[in-house]
């Protein structure tokens, strides 16, 4: 599992610099107790939210004879196991994939882990595509001026737009690679072709969804409009103008769309929720509807001003989150949707919990269909 990309969407980012900052921890101990006899090594990684899923990290390394101590904050946290990089991470028997391993910190406790398999001891899993046919290239490479970078954009097409003359909303949505195909996903799809495809028997609007593939080293950057340490500089602003002013003149001329913001949303999870939230209070006139999944107000707390204070005309937000993602995940969620009904209370704005989700596809999947049944029946 290549989870390079994983990183950049997670929830939580803990370093054992930030770490200091809180002021009440608990210890929790990593005890090694067996590794896989092939190959014979003693040292492993651990990769999770506290380390910005980081394969490698000396500071993050233990072995069979040497624990691994961490002074952690009550919450939940996901992690694996490797040797050093994600072409090596942890497997069940055979090589079966292996989910993240959780933990769920309130007091100080020991972990005993234990290896079953390495995924380089088998060969790489056969990848399939599983885009349904109304899915689409746009265009392979298209340029973005204003980012001087090139970027895959991917359509999907209801099922009756060869077959009539009518127009159709349009839904811009971040990572495009996770959309549509398990092929191009390295860690699981939303699927929103098959939930659209399933969905058009149920007597619904149809859609049109602009699928732009995120920029990989650079998605924490274009996914956010202010400057981090970590990070470095934001280039939400860049990309937005991208989305406003160049890709959405050419789908408009290209297609039959309903170029209207009544007819016009964004939507994305985690740095895409944070950047679709954003991207409606700086063109409100263009997005009318922005779909924030499992967003990552906690790197930006800025976007409580964007919000705070800001009077939208006919602006709809749905927000969704899981109980079980971070810690922060959904106190975040809930300021800012506070922050943004205080000042609008008659919008339709609609916040919702699920406390078996997690920060995943499988999640945001599930959700999907209830997001657009509430977005276009209005």
């Amino acid at each position: 599992m290549h989870l390079l990309v994983r990183s950049i969407i997670s929830v939580v980012l803990l370093t054992l610099t930030s770490l200091s900052g809180y002021a009440q921890t608990y210890k929790v101990t990593f005890q090694l107790e067996q590794l896989p006899p092939k190959p014979a090594v003693e040292q492993v990684f651990i990769a999770g939210h506290f380390n910005n899923w980081n394969p490698s990290s000396e500071q993050f390394k233990l072995s069979l004879n040497q624990p691994l101590i961490l002074n952690l904050p009550e919450g939940i946290y996901e992690y694996k196991l490797c040797r050093g990089s994600w072409t090596t991470v942890e497997t069940r028997t055979g090589g079966k994939p292996a989910i993240n391993r959780a933990l769920k910190v309130q007091r100080d406790t020991v972990i005993h882990l234990t290896v079953q398999d390495w995924q380089d001891n088998y060969p790489p899993p056969v990848k399939v595509h599983t885009a349904s046919r109304q899915v689409q290239l746009f265009d392979t490479s298209m340029y973005i001026s204003q980012l001087k970078r090139t970027r895959a954009i991917r359509l999907y097409l209801p099922k009756s737009y060869t077959s009539s003359t009518k127009r159709y909303p349009v839904i811009y949505m971040h990572d495009g690679q996770n959309l549509f195909d398990a092929y191009t996903s390295s860690y699981g799809e939303w699927g929103v072709d098959e939930v659209l495809d399933s969905l058009a028997g149920e007597n619904l609007p149809e859609a049109i969804i602009v699928g732009i593939d995120h920029g990989d080293k650079y998605r924490m950057t274009e996914y956010n409009a202010y400057d981090t340490k970590q990070f470095g500089k934001g280039e939400g602003d860049a990309y937005l103008d991208f989305l406003v002013n160049t890709l959405k003149p050419l789908i408009d001329k290209k297609f039959r769309t309903l170029k209207d913001k009544s007819h016009t949303s964004i939507a994305g999870s985690s740095m895409g929720g944070l950047i679709s939230l954003y991207a409606m209070t700086k063109y409100p006139q263009v997005f009318g509807s922005a779909g924030v999944f499992s967003p990552a107000f906690w790197l930006s707390p800025e976007i409580n001003k964007a919000v705070t204070g800001k009077k939208f005309s006919n602006n709809r937000v749905y927000f969704i989150a899981g109980g079980l993602e971070s810690k922060e995940m959904v106190p975040d969620m809930k300021r800012v949707f506070q922050n943004l009904k205080s000042s609008n209370p008659k919008n339709d704005l609609v916040l919702k919990v699920a406390e078996d989700g997690r920060h995943s596809e499988w999640f945001w999947h599930r959700e999907f269909p209830d997001f657009f049944k509430w977005l276009v029946q209005k």
